[in-house]
């Protein structure tokens, strides 16, 4: 058996390996709910790609454990938002949160579709270009975190996570 050497494992690295820092993640907003699509872009610090789990049924037979395939979870997804003076992002996704159950009132939106949105993340290129689509469909705001106050936090931006439920995603790679 031959030993794969360091040229070997270059050439079979394509494009130098994918990078966790090049990526685009676009979320949209129901109407109601403003938000700038292009700002939220830019500030959107973190995010991830998507992971989903296929629960075994287990089926006893004859003293065996049978697996069978069972259904299809898909985790949430949480995104990291860079906070700006204005709280543009921030205002929206309480709005947004907030169509679906007032603050005041425990009353809120009752179709689906008003307050559910399409989210997008984007694994780039080191030139750019896309090179993989993660389209999470249905998604809503199940919590937005705190952001920390501190006369010890200085030289320092605030941040906060934003944790969206997703009914499935659906992925393309297009190069």
């Amino acid at each position: 058996m031959a030993i794969l050497g360091v040229d070997d494992f270059k050439a079979k690295l394509r494009g130098g390996g994918a990078r966790p820092n090049l990526f685009k993640a676009t979320i949209n907003f129901p109407a109601y709910a403003g938000g700038d699509v292009e700002v939220t872009s830019f500030l959107c610090e973190a995010a991830q790609l998507p992971g989903s789990t296929i629960t075994p049924i287990i089926v006893p037979f004859r003293g065996r454990q049978l697996k069978m395939s069972g259904d299809r979870t898909f985790e949430a997804w949480t995104p990291t938002i860079i906070n700006d003076t204005d709280f543009v992002i921030r205002d929206s996704m309480e709005r947004w949160m907030n169509g679906m159950n007032a603050h005041s009132a425990n009353t809120g939106l009752t179709n689906v579709v008003d307050y559910e949105a399409d989210l997008l993340v984007e694994q780039l290129d080191k030139d750019g270009s896309t090179i993989k689509t993660y389209n999470f469909r249905g998604c809503f705001p199940t919590a937005v975190s705190p952001i920390d106050l501190s006369y010890a936090s200085e030289s320092e931006i605030e941040r906060f996570t934003v944790e969206f439920q997703v009914q499935y995603w659906e992925s393309n790679t297009t190069s």
